[in-house]
């Protein structure tokens, strides 16, 4: 599959825009919309590497977990351990307790599930849960876990087979949606079930352009400046008060499916997205976005006032080179197949997993290490 620099300029106006919209900037009301292009640019990019492996006969499923696990799980088991000292120092036993809990549902992939049982997204006390942005790991993690094997089951099938397939995903999901946000609005935000067609509008591209020629000439110029265009007006006109996901949700969604389309070298979206500085900030989007949650939260918590937007903008910038850091010697040597072999990489995720589980268990059944407080 060919490198796009400005699919890297694109997550970085993603992860950009949900670290200043947690930070607490209120110009940015719209900023949690980066989520919604991850999940578009994810689908869109693990179907063309899925409809790539099917064409030449190497699909594995082992092998499209372990690069999955290649690619997630050191750095997110690595935030995890540096969560641990400032949660015992700094939480109270019941907020212990409940990062316990969490600790759990992360490594098991069902956060989103547990946090749709513990918090509103959009509520104060979100402000106080390390680990609440996993919720959207949890989401992709099980899209990875079932659509790879419907891809595999249907794709004899061929181009149409795949795209109806596709298509009465999204559209049951989409459909799932509108009905989630006016009768249960939590479960609508969180559950994969209300998310599902955010991914499907990536497969569905990846399909298309799998059995087509990208688009050329003067459409897509427009066409790119457009989706940018409905990308960065959803960062500054949505807000809270509206319900999300939603219709209104295929403002950025779709904003993102016109660049990834039509974005090519010789537009004007192509040119900016691939800045240096945006790719960069994309390449260790991931890890910014591991780092970004923790670090507000520990500075509230070690706060006894609301910390000044001045010191949440230093934590913002500070989060980029802690994620470079933790991808040049995290991420990218666990990549590297020279470095782990596939089964070094499944022992470490059981290792790892199995440890997590025991310290929230303790932290669970201790109550929060009660014994700290007399």
């Amino acid at each position: 599959m060919t490198y796009r620099k400005e699919i890297d300029g694109l997550r970085a106006l993603a992860v950009v825009s949900v670290i200043l919209f947690h930070a607490g900037f209120k110009w940015i009301g719209g900023g949690y919309i980066g989520v919604d292009m991850f999940f578009v640019i994810s689908g869109y990019l693990i179907t063309s590497l899925l409809l790539k492996d099917l064409e030449h006969g190497v699909f594995s499923i082992k092998t499209f977990y372990e690069k999955r696990a290649r690619r997630i799980l050191p750095a997110l088991f690595f935030i995890l351990l540096l969560c641990l000292p400032f949660a015992w120092v700094w939480f109270l036993p019941n907020e212990l307790k409940d990062f316990g809990k969490s600790l759990i549902a992360v490594v098991a992939f069902v956060s989103n599930i547990f946090f749709l049982q513990e918090t509103d997204y959009f509520t104060s006390n979100a402000e106080l849960i390390p680990l609440l942005h996993t919720w959207s790991l949890a989401v992709e993690e099980q899209f990875y876990l079932v659509f790879p094997l419907l891809l595999a089951l249907f794709w004899r099938g061929g181009q149409a087979v795949l795209f109806t397939l596709m298509g009465v995903i999204a559209l049951l999901s989409l459909g799932l949606t509108e009905w989630g946000w006016r009768y249960y609005p939590n479960a609508n935000f969180y559950l994969i079930l209300t998310r599902a067609w955010e991914l499907m509008m990536g497969a569905l591209l990846a399909n298309y352009l799998f059995y087509h020629q990208s688009p050329k000439g003067w459409i897509c110029h427009w066409a790119s400046l457009f989706g940018l265009v409905l990308i960065v007006g959803s960062f500054f006109f949505l807000d809270k008060s509206i319900p999300f996901p939603s219709v209104y949700t295929l403002i950025p969604t779709l904003g993102t499916l016109l660049v990834i389309l039509f974005a090519n070298q010789d537009t004007l979206v192509n040119k900016l997205l691939s800045l240096k500085l945006l790719v960069g900030i994309g390449l260790i989007s991931y890890s910014a976005y591991l780092w970004h949650q923790p670090l507000f939260i520990f500075a509230r918590a070690a706060s006894i006032d609301t910390p000044s937007l001045t010191l949440m903008g230093f934590l913002s910038v500070a989060t980029f080179p802690l994620a470079y850091l933790s991808w040049r010697y995290i991420e990218s040597p666990f990549r590297n197949r020279q470095h782990f072999t596939q089964k070094q990489i499944f022992m470490f995720t059981f290792g790892c997993s199995l440890l997590f589980i025991v310290v929230g268990l303790f932290l669970i059944l201790s109550d929060g290490a009660m014994y700290r407080f007399s």
